[in-house]
């Protein structure tokens, strides 16, 4: 089974000579089964109330305002050029990029001297002010504008910004055609959706699809909402618009999902809501300032909501809390649920690292957190953002079969290792092996009560309904994980 792959779409160059010719399939058709009384027809479902939509108005209006970025890395070969995070050398679609990035010119061998990719942008102002990926234009040593009618400008990187993925550029015109921005948070899932932008170097190329999802998060370290579409979008396209069916941008199209190095459906887009904020603080102070609370945070599902003591799944769990941190300082602990911040319903986790980015570090911010099944606020002071294998004992202490695990206290060198109080899983079997529980584990706390003993965990288990929330640090994480207690152990 092949990994998953998000990767950014941005790097493009070369494409008729390096790709070819081809066809691709995306896949097969299954028709919904109409029943015999009432089969469906096209009359049935495309009515005159409900036409397909027509792009032509959009694309002529915001069209020339879409702009072809072409970026220069000088210095810079094959051996050299920058890893790519996160993405296995031996995936076919590092190969991919590695090529599309220019690494390998038509004689065959590395051209030692420049590399070249390409990208989208578009213009929001007037005077040469363009919105594109950070990763567009990362490390690059020269920046060139290409305008539909043929212009071409040198640009200057007002500021880039990594964790959002957004960059600000400014090229030497006046009397530029502009798109009109719009608002994200006022999308809705199902609507009509449009990119413009350069896939593979094929210039002011339109595609359409619908809204998929939105706040989606990524396993990518960033805390971006994205907006996921089924948009058409490939290497190049990246730094582009998305619009709605008023022409309005909102959205800047940035990564895929990828087993093939191409389009398969899934795209998704940085939220113009967010690029804003980032764009203004990037022209008015050169960086991005954002909040932190010092705390990591994971999805509530139903186990871990009946662990908790929550009537339904939602809000954000907190799995850990930085020492001497923001929360910590203002009495938040593992396995604290935030359910809202400064008002703000927190229906997913994902929603609560977007909550405090936008807070002015220095600033006060009220939690409501639930506790042991009873909710309480409590007043944070918000901070800035900045940008170990345990040894095993030889005779292990067995707590109640009910759980599966075989467990020991940790002694006082591993307790010095760890940073932390408690019991390492020299076994697990049944219930907490189905959860995903590993020797070596080290447990912290069952249902957010600390561990010190297996007697008290024997307790706990004892006393447990069917769902236990057992916290355990790996490595340098951790992690709360539902344990489902109505199996017997196997």
């Amino acid at each position: 089974m092949q990994p998953k792959i998000f990767a950014r779409t941005a790097i493009a160059t070369a494409v008729v000579a390096a790709m070819g010719a081809g066809v691709f399939t995306a896949g097969h058709w299954f028709p919904q089964e109409a029943s015999a009384a009432a089969p469906l027809t096209a009359s049935s479902i495309l009515t005159a109330n409900a036409p397909l939509p027509d792009f032509t108005g959009i694309v002529e209006r915001n069209g020339p305002a879409v702009v072809n970025i072409s970026v220069t890395h000088a210095g810079k070969t094959a051996a050299n050029m920058p890893q790519f995070e996160g993405m296995d050398p031996d995936s076919p679609f590092y190969e991919f990029f590695r090529q599309f990035r220019g690494a390998v010119p038509h004689g065959g061998q590395p051209d030692r001297g420049i590399e070249h990719g390409q990208g989208s942008g578009f213009i929001v102002s007037s005077d040469g002010v363009i919105l594109t990926n950070a990763h567009v234009i990362a490390d690059a040593s020269e920046v060139t504008v290409k305008l539909t009618d043929r212009r071409e400008y040198r640009a200057k990187v007002i500021g880039s910004d990594k964790p959002s993925d957004v960059a600000v550029l400014k090229i030497d015109a006046t009397g530029l055609p502009t798109v009109k921005i719009g608002s994200s948070a006022s999308e809705k899932v199902g609507e009509w959706v449009l990119a413009i932008g350069s896939p593979f170097g094929f210039e002011n190329s339109v595609t359409s699809g619908i809204v998929s999802a939105k706040s989606r998060s990524l396993p990518d370290g960033t805390y971006i909402p994205f907006i996921q579409t089924d948009v058409a979008v490939n290497p190049g396209n990246s730094g582009g618009p998305l619009f709605n069916m008023k022409g309005e941008v909102i959205g800047i199209n940035s990564q895929i999902f990828t087993h093939s190095g191409g389009y398969q459906g899934l795209s998704f887009a940085v939220p113009i809501d967010l690029a804003v904020k980032v764009k203004d603080q990037l022209q008015q102070f050169g960086k991005v300032s954002r909040g932190r609370i010092g705390v990591t945070i994971q999805e509530v599902n139903q186990q871990l909501a009946d662990s908790f003591g929550l009537k339904t799944p939602g809000g954000a769990l907190v799995a850990s809390v930085e020492e001497n941190g923001p929360a910590a300082k203002a009495g938040v602990k593992a396995g604290d649920v935030i359910l809202k911040f400064n008002g703000h319903v927190i229906a997913r986790s994902s929603e609560l690292p977007g909550e405090v980015a936008d807070i002015k570090p220095g600033a006060k911010a009220t939690l409501e957190i639930s506790r042991n099944g009873s909710s309480k606020e409590i007043e944070v002071t918000v901070g800035e953002l900045k940008g170990a294998k345990l040894a095993s004992a030889d005779t292990p202490n067995q707590e109640h079969g009910r759980l599966g695990l075989d467990v020991r206290p940790l002694n006082p060198d591993e307790r010095a290792q760890a940073g932390a109080k408690g019991l390492v899983v020299e076994q697990a079997s049944g219930p907490a092996a189905r959860a995903g529980i590993q020797p070596g584990d080290l447990l912290l706390a069952v249902n957010g009560t600390p561990i010190q003993s297996v007697a008290q965990l024997r307790a706990l288990v004892e006393k447990s309904g069917n769902t236990m929330a057992l916290l355990i640090q790996r490595n340098d994480g951790t992690i709360f994980v539902p344990v489902d207690l109505s199996h017997k152990q196997g």
